[in-house]
């Protein structure tokens, strides 16, 4: 088996090198701060904007998973370093990049997303986000590096947390039959990223040369309002109905004033108030994965967030 390289250990990264793990091959995790080894897990501290750092840690890697990120509200002044590095690790070993992506690229939309939409984002988020991808994808053409894009909606599942819209800010509080608040329209069609499906979508493509030079959205099950995926999770939950509350814009603005988090969410605030969907069937034509069933997904959930509840006393 092979030598796979991730960076970043969040809820994608993790998800991602244990799922390699999984499959036999050599993983090594590069962070920041390192942590202690895992069961086929290498992890491994170094700076991933310093692209001789990241090649040397790549060096005989089949693989580069690029599952990293700058904090959100700095992301217009540490992705272009990040890319750049990535970029340069790549060139260096010859590994495929595979990189982890959004959808913040696109901007407001009328429809479903779907990948050959234009990357007309007007937002710097979204458009330091477009500018990652054109980079890389430059590079591919060139032939100087192989790359590829798996775009998430927001992502849904075991080990998602603070990150996370819906599990984070959901789960803990139906879990003791509490209210729920929700950003924009809580009953706006909405698409959610399952997190065992990004990571299968993100090792998928890797193996797949025809998947290399394009974006591709991950497998994604039909958009569901926050109202509904909230029913779903309580009846899973065994709590009874619980209560959706649409947060004020005065609420808001209010909460903006101290928390950088949700100042710069003002930018993609779209897309909790109106449809926000995700076409996925290009993927589905071309390769093998589905989307776990919203079921399961939604069982998976409430027992990790019950396991995790438990363990914290």
């Amino acid at each position: 088996m092979s030598l796979n390289v991730v960076v970043g250990f969040g809820p994608a990264g993790a998800a991602t090198a244990r799922l390699l793990a999984e499959q036999g091959h050599a993983v090594r995790v590069v962070t920041r701060s390192g942590r202690s080894p895992e069961p086929g897990i290498e992890h491994i501290a170094a700076d991933a904007t310093r692209s001789g750092a990241l090649a040397e840690a790549a060096q005989g890697a089949a693989a580069i998973y690029n599952c990293a990120a700058p904090p959100y509200h700095r992301w217009a002044a540490e992705w272009p370093a990040l890319a750049s590095a990535v970029g340069a690790a790549a060139e260096a070993t010859g590994a495929v990049l595979v990189m982890l992506g959004n959808l913040y690229g696109y901007g407001p939309a009328a429809g479903p997303l779907t990948e050959d939409l234009p990357l007309a984002a007007t937002g710097p988020k979204g458009r330091v986000r477009a500018a990652v991808w054109e980079q890389a994808r430059s590079l591919h053409e060139q032939g100087r590096i192989r790359a590829v894009e798996v775009r998430a909606s927001d992502f849904f599942g075991p080990g998602v947390t603070d990150g996370g819209y819906l599990a984070g800010r959901v789960v803990p509080r139906l879990l003791r039959g509490k209210p729920v608040s929700t950003l924009g329209d809580p009953d706006a069609p909405h698409s959610w990223s399952y997190l065992p499906d990004v990571a299968r979508a993100l090792v998928e493509v890797a193996g797949e040369e025809r998947a290399w030079g394009r974006a591709w959205h991950v497998p994604t099950e039909p958009a569901r309002s926050v109202r509904e995926m909230v029913d779903l999770l309580a009846a899973e939950s065994g709590t009874g109905p619980v209560a959706v509350r649409r947060l004020s814009p005065a609420v808001l603005g209010v909460a903006a004033l101290f928390s950088p988090l949700i100042r710069e969410l003002k930018e993609v605030r779209y897309q909790f108030d109106r449809p926000f969907v995700v076409d996925s069937s290009a993927y589905r034509a071309a390769f093998a994965l589905r989307a776990t069933p919203v079921e399961e997904q939604v069982k998976a959930t409430v027992d990790w967030w019950r396991g995790r509840v438990a363990a914290a006393g």
